[in-house]
């Protein structure tokens, strides 16, 4: 049985080294992944673009020219907005060739035109001249003319009407997905980010199954004490949790509209996936955000994050080894017994598993508030907020490291005791 346990401890830990790679490896692409997507899919990119909003309402507008037609149903309207712009036209038509008539043969030139043109009997055929034109237009060949000219005018219109967005980290994505437009790029993240949360979950759940296991292993057999070789395992295994867990994201956070659509000239105005904020963070990225800050109080709160949730436990997990075995009288280093016996409340792991899950919680519940004031479903306009904050695989592995370090303490902790 002895044999046993120690063959299945080894392939526990082989297994748990292997995975820890595996995670941390998986984590660091998908970490990647949901950033680019989250880029994206950022609003300044969607419902805050003049290009995207220009693209959608162009669009209507010449689908509604080429639902234009000039038949009976618009013929009376038609006919007199011709009338009055022929009206206008020859007014002015008259006034530009008196102005140009000035002097004394200019003013012998108008009075022949005052002889034999009279502009009330030339405006007395405009109802005949605007039913003309209005039969021209009628006619198909005209109308899609008149159509060809209409987009023609608007597509310049269009063409004048932009933003100057920076849209390198754009194309530095769709170079790296090789993809050809934003749409193909956005599929292919969003299948590689769920291919890797599958994979990375997986992983995980395993992890601290075995994990699990192997710290249970000594249960088996209440009458058998705990050998070094298995508090050995037992220490690596810490090891293997504690780096996983603080290299391997904890927390996305992500406020986003999902959904918002209205109605324009009868054609919906439709958008999907607007990222307002997105954030996937392990304890190494926010200590390296902390100390690069420059402030000197955000490098200070990094450094003691760094001190009391990573540098402590490696330090007590070290000492703890050195305590057990007793190496080159450890137990009665003032140091050594600080970390195994007294730094408990230093190393703070337990605080930070409460701190970021309740970060969590908070974070959850203020999105969940604000945005439940922006959703809204009406007749004219659908509104569909989400909150994709969410626990990562490294919080739980964080957490199961914590949960098996006290465990491990508390019996380091009685054993002074039992040897003297």
């Amino acid at each position: 049985m002895k044999k046993f346990k120690m063959i299945l401890s080894v392939l526990i830990i082989l297994t748990s080294i292997v995975l820890c790679q595996q995670i941390i490896h998986n984590s660091t692409i998908n970490q990647a992944n949901k950033v680019d997507s989250a880029e994206l899919n950022h609003i300044r990119y969607g419902l805050l673009s003049v290009d995207t909003w220009k693209t959608q309402v162009s669009g209507i507008v010449l689908a509604e020219v080429d639902k234009l037609d000039f038949t009976n149903d618009y013929e009376t309207e038609l006919k007199s907005n011709i009338e009055t712009q022929l009206n206008i036209l020859i007014t002015k038509v008259d006034e530009k060739i008196k102005q140009s008539n000035k002097g004394f043969k200019g003013a012998i030139k108008q009075a022949f035109i005052d002889i034999f043109i009279s502009i009330d009997d030339i405006k007395k055929g405009i109802p005949t001249y605007a039913d003309s034109m209005v039969k021209e237009m009628q006619k198909t060949r005209n109308q899609a003319k008149i159509k060809a000219l209409l987009k023609e005018k608007l597509v310049q219109y269009i063409d004048k009407t932009f933003d100057q967005q920076d849209m390198s980290q754009v194309e530095r994505i769709m170079k790296r997905t090789d993809s050809l437009d934003i749409e193909t790029a956005r599929l292919v993240l969003a299948n590689e980010i769920a291919k890797k949360k599958e994979v990375i979950s997986n992983e995980s759940i395993i992890l601290i199954s075995i994990s699990i296991i192997l710290f249970l292993l000594p249960a088996f057999n209440n009458k058998e004490a705990l050998q070094p070789f298995q508090y050995s395992i037992m220490i690596l295994s810490l090891i293997i949790l504690l780096v996983v867990g603080v290299t391997s994201p904890m927390i996305d956070m992500e406020a986003k509209i999902s959904k918002m659509t209205f109605i324009l000239m009868d054609h919906q105005i439709h958008f999907e996936n607007q990222v307002l904020y997105f954030q996937t963070k392990s304890v190494l990225d926010v200590f390296w955000i902390m100390i690069t800050h420059e402030t000197f109080q955000m490098k200070f709160v990094g450094i003691l994050m760094v001190l009391f949730s990573i540098v402590f436990p490696v330090l007590k997990i070290i000492s703890s080894w050195a305590f057990y075995y007793n190496y080159r009288q450890a137990r009665e280093n003032k140091w050594v017994k600080f970390f195994v016996l007294k730094s408990g409340k230093w190393s703070m792991a337990d605080v930070m598993v409460v701190a970021i899950f309740m970060a969590y919680i908070g974070f959850n519940g203020i999105i969940t508030s604000q945005f439940g004031k922006l959703s809204t479903a009406t007749k004219d306009i659908v509104i569909l907020t989400t909150n994709g904050t969410a626990l990562q695989p490294g919080y739980y592995l964080f957490f199961t490291y914590a949960m098996l370090a006290l465990f491990l303490s508390a019996y380091l902790a009685k054993l002074p005791h039992e040897e003297k």
